[in-house]
């Protein structure tokens, strides 16, 4: 008599979500399981329970299973809602005195590291011959350099214009996020490359003042120059993500792994906030952390 009770109330619940909030079958899906999963965990604690008879303990006790369990925190989160809004329509049905799960918070989603290419890879991609020679070879290095060693943005070096880049400074000056401008340095070694670039593509004698050319002599866009990264990454580096974006956290975890100071990689991406570019300290550290455990005659992996 329970369950079938439970199960109604699952069903009408489900129903409702269908008619009333026109969720999807994958949103229908997801939540029936979540809810017929708390059920059992609700028959395996004491099959007279009821709805009803739900306090936050027990849901609290239940999400503590989930976790041990190792479930992902997505996963829990959602179950919690799926929970929340259940508790919610029970409650307008005169079905239950309150809502149990209603001030209970999901589990904090772990902040997933940024992907980035290590100093030996990007070393052998710049120092070999992966790049033709000509303009467009020149173009493509180049625009290598800006992501790696400027810490630049797809955006932002798509935007760039000739005028843009001061040789006499060794700088370049960035439109970023907000339309707020920076002044990105950079190193002798770039500063020939720039000027070895500069040469060509003045050769070419375009009408556009952007810095980086198409093969047609108009500014490059955004997905060619994804396309080319990708492509130059793919025989340098097993990591699954090949992007502009991936060369730029690249660029910070090697100012890291080589002592700058936290604030100077903070103003050299244009964050706003310190937090930002604090992810790439824990990044670093568990580089470290993959050293000592490989080299260590005592860790704990050897």
């Amino acid at each position: 008599m329970y369950l079938a009770a439970t199960n109604m109330f699952i069903d009408s619940f489900i129903g409702y979500l269908r008619v009333e909030r026109n969720c999807s079958p994958h949103t229908l899906r997801a939540y029936a399981n979540d809810l017929r999963s708390f059920e059992d965990y609700l028959a395996r604690l004491d099959e007279s329970l009821s709805f009803a008879d739900v306090d936050a303990d027990i849901v609290r006790s239940w999400v503590a299973e989930l976790m041990d369990g190792g479930a992902a925190s997505s996963s829990v989160s959602r179950k919690i809602s799926a929970l929340r809004m259940f508790f919610n329509f029970l409650r307008s049905e005169g079905k239950v005195p309150s809502n149990p799960a209603a001030l209970l918070q999901g589990p904090k989603r772990r902040k997933r590291l940024p992907t980035f290419v290590k100093e030996d890879d990007m070393d052998s991609l710049l120092d070999g011959d992966a790049f033709t020679e000509g303009y467009e070879g020149s173009r493509d290095r180049m625009i290598i350099m800006c992501f790696y060693s400027a810490g630049l943005r797809l955006a932002e070096l798509v935007g760039l214009d000739v005028k843009d880049v001061d040789l006499s400074q060794s700088v370049i000056k960035v439109l970023g996020k907000r339309a707020k401008e920076r002044v990105v340095p950079f190193g002798a070694e770039m500063k020939k490359e720039f000027e070895a670039y500069l040469e060509q593509r003045s050769a070419l004698r375009p009408e556009t003042e952007a810095l980086f050319l198409s093969s047609k002599g108009c500014r490059i866009s955004r997905s060619s120059v994804y396309r080319l990264v990708r492509g130059l990454l793919d025989g340098f580096t097993s990591v699954h993500k090949k992007s502009p974006h991936v060369l730029r956290h690249s660029f910070a975890t090697a100012m890291l792994n080589n002592e700058a100071e936290l604030g100077a990689v903070k103003e050299l991406l244009g964050h706003e906030r310190l937090a930002t570019t604090e992810v790439y300290t824990h990044l670093t550290f568990e580089e470290l952390k993959r050293f000592y455990d490989k080299a260590h005659p005592r860790a704990a992996n050897n």
